[in-house]
């Protein structure tokens, strides 16, 4: 039985791409608008539009003025009078560089939309506006931190541009983990907004190496999927801090999904609800079972090579050649032509732990799949493991907001920003 040991992750500047070494198959709505120069205002946003003459009292704003080592995530507040909005914020350097932002959707802070620079001053301004219509204003300086370095190591599965499958989750990473006491702050600054509107709810693995976001049902096809790791310069309770922010803008596309049934050893495959072909298959022999759950495609190899040998049993070391593998799970199950099962699929499992299918089934599959869609496996003697894989759909919805570090509303949340 093979092992596969989970590869440090490749960073890059649109997000994270795990080391996918391979190993062979194991047992195991929109909200406010930019805030930039001197743009008018459209209702219900803050903008840097000609203010209105101050005539309440003045706000009191945060981050503090006169305040130092700020973390570059900082956002900037404002306690308001009762019943009292928003309606202007400016950032800007010391030489008038105006910083953009945008306004949470409950109006509780305003975020800048990048993280701003170290041991840099800034001055803040807020007007808000009272039921009565006076307008109060204030105003703080404040000075971030210098660079620190203790920090995380972050990333985000997805890339601009890309088109996913169905049950694609924002899957952001940590190493390390994020501590228990953190998350909820930490998942504040991961924002993901989606075209059309779908709302949704992140979940924590065990550990806190990775959180999954999705929504209550698999993504709409033609979905705009945006997303914001926002963590650079946030402060930890371990003593680190976050790295970077990690963006991109990726589309969902159209909907294929497998579905795998131990019981007759076939695989039937589902374009748009509608089933296109039946395959038949061989699994996970009992010694070493495939997961049974939903699982999702998170890598193709047209042709690579699994290898082994540092299986502790002798039985399952080995060195082959494969062709058209798609990875299911970190323990290394995979889809792949397998030639040599070909006269026992459909009846009877002699893999260990893969999804076996002909050389002609592999190739008509590769040709279609994204990386993104589902697969889900019944009937076997093991159930997929929680974190094994991009596991974020083998949970009801449920259960899986159980996993959130925030409160979820029934249905799941709308986009903070």
């Amino acid at each position: 039985m093979g092992r596969f040991a989970r590869a440090g992750a490749l960073l890059g500047a649109l997000g994270l791409v795990a080391s996918l070494a391979l190993s062979g198959c194991s047992g195991e709505s929109g909200g406010a608008q930019f805030v930039e120069g001197e743009q008018p205002a459209p209702s219900g946003s803050a903008t840097s539009g000609t203010p209105d003459t101050p005539s309440g009292p003045p706000l009191t704003v945060s981050p503090a003025d006169g305040a130092k080592d700020r973390p570059v995530s900082v956002e900037i507040g404002a306690k308001l009078p009762d019943g009292g909005t928003v309606s202007q914020v400016t950032l800007a350097t010391e030489d008038g560089k105006k910083v953009k932002g945008k306004l949470r959707t409950d109006g509780s802070s305003w975020v800048p939309s990048a993280p701003l620079k170290w041991s840099t001053r800034y001055t803040a301004t807020v007007t808000a506006k009272q039921p009565d219509g006076a307008v109060s204003e204030g105003t703080s300086s404040f000075t971030t931190m210098a660079k620190p370095g203790s920090m995380i190591t972050s990333g985000l599965y997805l890339f601009d541009d890309k088109t996913y499958g169905v049950a694609m989750p924002v899957v952001a990473e940590f190493h390390p983990g994020i501590p228990e006491k953190d998350r909820a702050k930490v998942q504040k600054r991961m924002f993901v907004q989606t075209d059309p509107p779908q709302p949704g709810a992140w979940h924590w693995v065990g550990n806190g190496t990775q959180a999954f976001y999705r929504a209550p049902e698999y993504w709409q096809p033609g979905t705009k999927l945006s997303v914001r790791i926002a963590l650079a310069g946030i402060p930890l309770s371990n003593g680190r801090y976050g790295n970077v922010d990690r963006s991109a803008t990726a589309k969902i596309g159209s909907a294929f999904e497998m579905k795998v049934t131990n019981s007759d050893k076939q695989m039937r495959v589902y374009e748009n609800g509608q089933l296109v072909k039946t395959l038949p298959v061989s699994l996970g022999k009992k010694k070493t079972p495939s997961s049974s759950g939903t699982l999702v495609v998170m890598e193709k190899k047209e042709a690579t090579v699994f290898d082994t040998m540092d299986d502790p049993d002798p039985e399952n070391r080995y060195v082959t050649d494969i062709q058209f593998a798609q990875r299911l799970t970190w323990g290394g199950e995979y889809i792949h032509a397998a030639p040599w099962s070909e006269h026992v699929q459909g009846r009877q499992n002699v893999s260990h732990g893969c999804v076996n299918v002909s050389m002609a089934n592999a190739k008509w599959l590769f040709q279609r799949t994204k990386i993104g869609d589902p697969i889900t496996i019944t009937g076997t003697e093991r159930k997929l493991a929680a974190g094994n894989g991009w596991t974020a759909w083998d949970l009801s919805w449920a259960e899986f907001v159980k996993g959130s570090a925030l409160p979820v509303p029934d249905g799941g949340a709308g986009p903070a920003l």
